[in-house]
């Protein structure tokens, strides 16, 4: 029997993934839509989707609404920030010098486990609610990811260039920022992808919590409250947060397809 060798199946093209991701979000709309429609699941509580996406299409040139996306998407974009610019240089001091990572791993992993949410009322105690509240927690809570793959990326750095620059007279701060950083970036930029999906659930998370200001979180909480619950206000909400958070993920993975192109071409990825 003669050996056949076998060609690595090709990568689909971004118009096919992107057909594919129709796909299944049109089929889990038909299933919601079957689901309330027939009375399976109670429309009450899981009304068709046709309304949810009704409701979301009205919210969406509401005013009001506006200003509630506009609180959230502040706190979530300044509580990330601050985020990334803590987790960076720390994560960067951690993996480059070992004898800090030592001294701090007890107290790290320590903190890293801890939910943001249940910090809720200890940080309205100690700096009250509204915006600094809600940037708080989301700075804690996509603090550890980016500071994770920062420390991540560094161990992977090669070690010829590192050597070859320290030959050349380069010292510790040069190597770092000549060839650590660099190196370590795709690792970075995708600590921030998973850090944004992380923020933008603590600023929802919070903001139904405070149950006060604004937010999308502050409008689902109000919806519920009503009697009956407003279901189809409480999905629309839902439907945005979510378009959100795919839109910034849909960006940074361009950003990173894009802009680390030889990672993704060293790792063996489809760009």
């Amino acid at each position: 029997m003669s050996a056949q060798t076998l060609s690595p199946a090709r990568p689909a093209s971004p118009a096919t993934r992107w057909s594919r991701r129709a796909a299944g979000a049109l089929a889990f709309a038909a299933l919601i839509e079957l689901l309330s429609r027939t009375g399976l699941a109670d429309p009450e509580f899981l009304p068709p989707a046709s309304e949810i996406l009704a409701r979301a299409a009205v919210l969406a040139a509401d005013p009001a609404f506006h200003a509630h996306a506009l609180a959230s998407g502040l706190a979530w974009a300044i509580g990330l920030c601050l985020a990334a610019v803590i987790a960076v240089p720390l994560g960067l001091l951690l993996g480059s010098v070992p004898i800090i990572d030592a001294a701090t791993r007890s107290v790290v992993e320590f903190l890293r486990p801890i939910p943001s949410v249940a910090l809720i009322p200890l940080v309205a105690l100690i700096i009250g609610t509204g915006l600094q509240q809600r940037v708080a927690l989301v700075l804690y809570a996509s603090l550890w990811p980016i500071l994770y793959n920062t420390m991540y990326g560094l161990r992977g750095v090669d070690p010829v260039a590192k050597e070859s620059l320290r030959s050349y007279g380069f010292g510790p701060l040069s190597v770092l920022m000549r060839v650590s950083l660099p190196s370590s970036a795709p690792f970075i930029l995708t600590g921030v992808r998973l850090a944004s999906g992380v923020a933008l659930i603590l600023t929802v998370s919070t903001e139904i919590v405070a149950g006060r200001g604004e937010g999308v979180g502050v409008f689902i909480f109000f919806a519920g409250l009503a009697v009956p619950a407003r279901m189809t206000d409480i999905l629309a909400g839902v439907f945005w947060t979510g378009m959100f958070g795919v839109l910034v993920n849909a960006l940074l993975v361009w950003v990173e397809r894009h802009a680390f192109r030889w990672h993704r071409e060293q790792h063996g990825r489809p760009s």
